[in-house]
């Protein structure tokens, strides 16, 4: 006989707009079976377990429609570069040599998270730094961004990247003034040197895949994606095995088309896609251009201190036709990276020419990020239902590298999610992680704050007028985040879906917004199962 439980005496939020409010839950198998207000819980005379929500304030499961979680994992074991263990480059020299003492020489030294806007030195590490720290062993520290690798001397030779070594289309090695490369590579330059770095064993990949999803259940979030490993990894395999091993959270896992197109063997078939499973193939992702902190993305104004900096686009108008051929056939989303006003329209003008392919319900194109839109790029994202997917957290995080390269007036009218909203585009809420210059990349309340303030963690207003209240901020990252990454049945407190729920130390909804980062999860619980509880 299935554990029947009845969670009563809460202020249940369901992301429901037919019914928004309750007050108690049936749980079942899993399963919603009942949810309204505590007098009028349906009479069953099976035994019923009854927990006690003590008037605390409960809401969906956090849905992040675009994470890493894979690459959140791996750099559990790299060196963070964020302050304030890092703040200065010669603390970064420090921490690789500490590394470098610890290991022999050749093993790799790696490190995430740097954010020259953050450091005092207000630049990139070159190689002649990362030499200073380690010249015996390759060293790569990737940028906040993702985008671009910053390596020593000893990575430079092993990638072969040398003075006459040619820009990869769409990437860039950069030169110093003889020529030679720096050390820093972008776009898709920092692959010359990912290709060659070692990869986790599955025993070591798997373990990290667990402790990151105890991680995020304390963070209250239910459901992830992996949206595509910049090193062309694929962690599905390893995800199942997590799975097994405790790991509980939902994931939709998409393959960036670059390392996969040429594949006789890569397909997406209906067993590894299943709506049902925790673990699903989603689809494709493209990167069409980079990152606005470190001056990549492609925008349609040139960055603050430039006339002729626009950024650079990435994919080819060629893999963009092979990856929405492989998804029409496949029924599966394509996933498009585009933060400037370029990228975005170039990727939105493409894809609005398409009949949708996926099964109902699930979008089947959605363009990440969306920093600068246009307004035509607007209408016909709302017009063809192409799901938007943004990240509050990247100004509440990265303000000081957005004031340098946008300035106060762009950075204000940036990320539009309230205009978004006000001309119909589905939109949705994640944070991008680990990607985000932040400790904790992968913690809802920087997003969620943010979107009910536009103010940064350093208090700089970022253009109250596209703020959204909390009610809605909170949807926009569970049901619609739910959408967008075609999880079905979650998202939403109701019935028939399922008991994916967290439960806050304090009631959001009755709190000055600009509190937002003083709450924290009491509760998290997927399937009616509680799975992170806080040590009081």
């Amino acid at each position: 006989m299935s554990e029947i439980k009845a969670f009563v005496n809460g202020k249940i939020f369901t992301s429901d707009d037919s019914n928004p409010y309750a007050e108690a839950m049936i749980v079942e198998d899993g399963l919603i079976r009942w949810i309204g207000k505590k007098d009028e819980i349906p009479y069953t005379d099976l035994p019923v377990t009854v927990i006690d929500l003590q008037a605390k304030r409960v809401l969906p499961g956090f849905v992040d429609a675009h994470m890493h979680v894979g690459m959140l994992a791996e750099q559990s074991l790299q060196i963070s570069c964020l302050p304030p263990a890092v703040s200065s480059i010669d603390d970064l020299v420090a921490s690789i040599k500490s590394v470098r003492s610890r290991q022999k020489a050749g093993d790799w030294i790696t490190g995430w998270g740097y954010d020259e806007g953050k450091i005092a030195d207000n630049r990139l590490p070159d190689r002649h730094d990362l030499d200073a720290a380690c010249s015996d062993a390759p060293v790569c520290i990737i940028r906040t961004c993702e985008h671009i690798r910053c390596v020593n001397s000893r990575a430079l030779q092993m990638a072969g990247i040398a003075r006459d070594t040619p820009d990869p289309q769409g990437g860039m090695i950069e030169r110093d003034e003889d020529g030679e490369p720096t050390g820093i590579l972008r776009e898709n330059a920092r692959n010359l040197v990912s290709e060659i770095m070692p990869e986790l064993t599955d025993d070591e990949m798997t373990a990290c895949l667990v402790r990151t999803g105890k991680l995020l259940a304390s963070q209250g979030i239910t459901a992830v994606t992996d949206m595509g490993s910049l090193e062309g990894k694929d962690h599905y395999n390893c995800l199942l095995r997590a799975a097994a091993d405790g790991f509980r959270q939902q994931t939709a896992v998409y393959y960036i088309w670059d390392y996969f197109k040429d594949d006789p063997e890569f397909v997406i078939d209906a067993d590894r896609s299943r709506s049902d499973a925790q673990i699903r193939i989603a689809g494709l992702k493209l990167i069409g251009d980079g990152s606005v902190s470190g001056r990549t993305a492609w925008m349609d104004e040139p960055y603050k201190g430039s006339n002729d900096e626009y950024g650079m686009p990435v994919y080819s108008d060629d893999l963009m036709d092979s990856a929405i051929e492989f998804c029409r056939k496949t029924r599966c989303q394509l996933s498009v990276h585009a933060m400037g006003a370029r990228a975005i329209k170039r990727a939105v003008d493409r894809l609005c020419e398409e009949i949708p392919w996926t099964y109902e319900g699930i979008p089947f194109a959605r363009v990440e990020h969306i920093t600068e839109p246009l307004e035509e790029s607007i209408a016909k994202a709302a017009h063809s239902g192409i799901m938007f997917v943004t990240q509050p957290d990247f100004l509440y995080a990265e303000i000081e590298s957005y004031i340098k390269n946008l300035g106060m007036e762009r950075l204000c009218k940036a990320y539009p999610v309230k205009h978004m909203l006000d001309r119909g585009v589905k939109l949705a809420f994640s944070t991008d992680a680990p990607a985000t210059a932040w400790s904790e990349p992968s913690d809802p309340m920087p997003c969620l704050k943010f979107a009910a303030t536009r103010k940064s963690y350093d208090g700089t207003d970022c253009g109250a007028d596209e703020a959204v209240d909390i009610e809605t901020a909170v949807k926009l990252y569970t049901r619609c985040s739910a959408e967008a990454a075609g999880f079905s049945k979650t998202g939403q407190l109701k019935a028939g879906y399922r008991a994916d729920f967290i439960v806050f130390d304090k009631d959001i909804f009755e709190m000055d917004p600009d509190d937002l980062d003083k709450v924290s999860v009491q509760q998290t619980y997927i399937k009616g199962e509680c799975v992170y509880e806080k040590i009081i």
